[in-house]
């Protein structure tokens, strides 16, 4: 009970700016996870697309918006601000949502999904350090923890909107995509009208080259740790396209299968405020090996199970680490990068986990189509495995080097 209370008082103390933030991302997830809860069944089902073929384009799609973030993140510490640029991120993707409903091919689907992603990459970066600049350090990790879960609301709402919509009118792919334009512009203009950006220190340095070696070395060893985790954590999983795929594999129809993300995201957004909370009070390190156990444990009842009930046990465990983990890991660049450099800092760290999430994903996919999705999951408790290793190699590298 005494964690309860702490966990439901720490909200009070989290910034309006911040739960407004928590509801502009709800409000993109709800649209993009309509759309992304459907797409990879699309491809393949309607569009006689690879599976291959669905991870190539979904590794490139993050792979893309980490890229992205690197500059957009730069450009705010550069011009000492963050919510113009988070702005036109959310705006640039309201604006790509009409093409999925209005797209004749495969090009054009990619081509609006990788403008999509350009808008997430822009948002991202300054987003995030917006969300470390009104947070207060005592709070850090409820704030990022509560953005997060709050976003994944929105990533649990929109699948299961996106299921009765498919029930509603009889399996219409074009219908759900128009529908999912609408909450992306709501989130648009709540983040132009309802958030403000605190004043800049006058005391904080100017930063005129972000992504100058000076600077980048100016983040500090402890950050490059933190991103070296954020690489290792990343090739241990894939894109949830899969946990998609996956479900379908063991015959679940086809108007439920959005349901996977419904249940994975639940999960996760349940997990990702108290873990906030949670790190705030104890070494993160600790439950980032959690997260890893868990992802472990996922991956191998996913690899093994011939039923909807065992995919639901993998999924639900999937959200549950991508709880303890997300949020966790963006509270770490927080604590670690300088105020001045936030931007620069996240939009580094996105950049690695995208890259590392591309090949991933590639691998994930070429897998399933030479060995089935055995072979997928198995390698992936494989990598996790193999990060776990690295995290406490890591560990111990960064706690002698703490000594010295």
């Amino acid at each position: 009970m005494t964690a309860l209370r702490t966990i439901v008082s720490r909200l009070g103390h989290v910034p309006a700016g911040i739960w407004t933030l928590g509801f502009v991302s709800m409000l993109m997830d709800v649209s993009s996870e309509m759309i992304h809860a459907l797409l990879p069944i699309y491809m393949v089902t309607v569009l006689g697309t690879s599976t291959l073929a669905v991870g190539i384009i979904e590794g490139i799609a993050e792979a893309t918006a980490a890229i992205t973030k690197v500059f957009s993140g730069a450009l705010s510490d550069w011009l000492g601000r963050r919510k113009d640029l988070a702005a036109l991120g959310y705006g640039l993707a309201a604006c790509t949502k009409p093409i999925f409903p209005l797209a004749p091919s495969i090009d054009w689907l990619v081509a609006a999904r990788f403008i999509d992603r350009v808008g997430k990459g822009i948002r991202g970066a300054p987003r995030d350090a917006l969300i470390a600049d009104l947070a207060p350090p005592e709070v850090r990790g409820a704030s990022f923890g509560l953005r997060q879960s709050l976003d994944t609301v929105g990533a649990f709402v929109g699948p299961l909107l996106a299921i009765l919509l498919m029930l509603a009118t009889a399996n219409s792919f074009t219908t759900v995509f128009w529908i999912a334009v609408v909450p992306a512009f709501l989130s648009f203009f709540l983040i132009v009208f309802l958030v403000h950006e605190p004043e800049r220190p006058a005391a904080l340095r100017i930063v005129k080259s972000p992504l100058s070696r000076t600077e980048l070395a100016r983040l500090g060893a402890q950050y490059w740790w933190v991103v070296a985790i954020a690489a290792v954590f990343t090739l241990a999983r894939f894109s949830e396209a899969f946990l998609l795929l996956r479900a379908q594999s063991v015959g679940l129809p086809v108007a439920l299968v959005p349901g996977v993300l419904v249940l994975m995201n639940v999960a996760y957004a349940l997990a990702a405020y108290p873990a906030g909370v949670l790190s705030d009070q104890m070494d993160r390190g600790t439950i980032l090996v959690a997260g890893l156990l868990v992802l472990i444990a996922s991956d191998l009842i996913l690899a093994s199970t011939t039923t909807t009930l065992g995919v639901s046990m993998g999924v639900a465990l999937w959200g549950l680490h991508m709880g303890l983990t997300q949020g966790l890991m963006a509270t770490l660049v927080a604590d670690s990068a300088p105020s001045e450099l936030r931007g620069t800092a996240y939009g580094v760290f996105n950049l690695v986990s995208g890259v590392a999430l591309l090949a991933a994903s590639i691998i994930a996919g070429g897998l399933w189509d030479a060995i089935g999705p055995r072979g997928t999951f198995l390698a992936g408790a494989a990598f996790a495995g193999l990060s776990l290793v690295g995290l406490r190699a890591l560990d111990v590298g960064r706690q002698r080097r703490g000594a010295q």
